[in-house]
């Protein structure tokens, strides 16, 4: 498939945000296509020190990592896992964890710390945003609330969502769900679904292999597609290189693109529509 990234200009970049930047060196975050063909500048946070440095050193200039606390802007508690990847600003709820295979077992509680939180709209590194990546072990709601500003000019969001409460009193996708709608996005879709078997079964002799419980997932939502028109042209190519090239959503690369054409006199959706019938 082709890259739309061919219609920005050469000095456009777009501006990532990465809420909780960890993950696993054989799992390359979801933007890598954009750093890696230089249209990318990305602004990270990872509050463990020795993660937020490999990946400063993973990425280097432009991009950049922070080792903030992202939330409300208030003090907190971050309770610390044995595995970097699991500790939360909410308390494992290992009686419910404890039911399946191998949950318990990488979300143990090792220790608590008293932190303090920022708030995205607070932080100067950050002056626009147009994807903006969570993955806070069930905070995402909190760094939304901390956001309004940043979250106006958002044009696509992937948030990790629960669906039981993996920690005590974390809110869960229907909450999530509820304020990203009333902030001025759509639900697009879900991007894979996580579970495990309940113990003491063993899928393939697997034990991270599902059962029928859904647990969590990536949800992604876009900006508002009803209210196209509000948007200016600059954000509306990047709203459509965005659906094209990281969602691969390409009726809604040419909706967007069809409001830009009303917008800037182009004919950029009858070009793209005969490009992929090309294909």
């Amino acid at each position: 498939m082709f890259s739309l990234l061919e219609l920005l200009p050469e000095s456009t970049l777009f501006n990532i945000i990465d809420v909780g930047a960890s993950f696993n060196p054989g799992e390359p975050a979801p933007y890598q296509g954009f750093v890696d063909a230089g249209k990318a500048r990305v602004i990270g946070f990872e509050p463990d020190l020795a993660e937020c440095e490999r990946l400063n050193q993973t990425f280097g200039s432009p991009h950049r990592f922070l080792p903030h606390f992202v939330g409300d802007g208030g003090p907190a508690t971050f309770y610390e896992t044995n595995w970097v990847l699991t500790g939360s600003l909410f308390p494992a709820n290992t009686a419910l964890l404890e039911k399946f295979q191998n949950l318990a077992e990488v979300v143990t509680p090792v220790a608590e710390h008293p932190v303090e939180t920022s708030r995205l709209d607070d932080l100067e590194e950050i002056a626009d945003v147009d994807y903006l990546k969570i993955d806070v072990q069930g905070a995402e709601l909190a760094v939304f609330r901390g956001a309004p500003r940043l979250l106006a000019e958002t044009l696509v969001i992937c948030t990790e969502v629960e669906f039981v409460e993996l920690y005590k009193g974390q809110p869960l996708f229907a909450d999530v769900d509820a304020f990203l709608r009333q902030s001025g996005f759509q639900f697009h879709r879900f991007d894979g679904f996580a579970s495990r078997a309940f113990k003491p079964l063993i899928y393939n002799n697997d034990i991270n292999a599902g059962g029928g419980q859904i647990l969590w997932s990536d949800a992604i939502y876009v900006r508002d597609w009803m209210r196209l028109d509000e948007l200016s042209a600059d954000k509306l190519l990047k709203y459509a290189v965005l659906a094209h090239d990281l969602l691969h959503s390409y009726d809604l690369a040419h909706l967007v693109l069809s409001a830009l054409d009303r917008k800037a006199g182009s004919e950029l959706a009858d070009l793209y529509l005969g490009r992929l019938t090309n294909q």
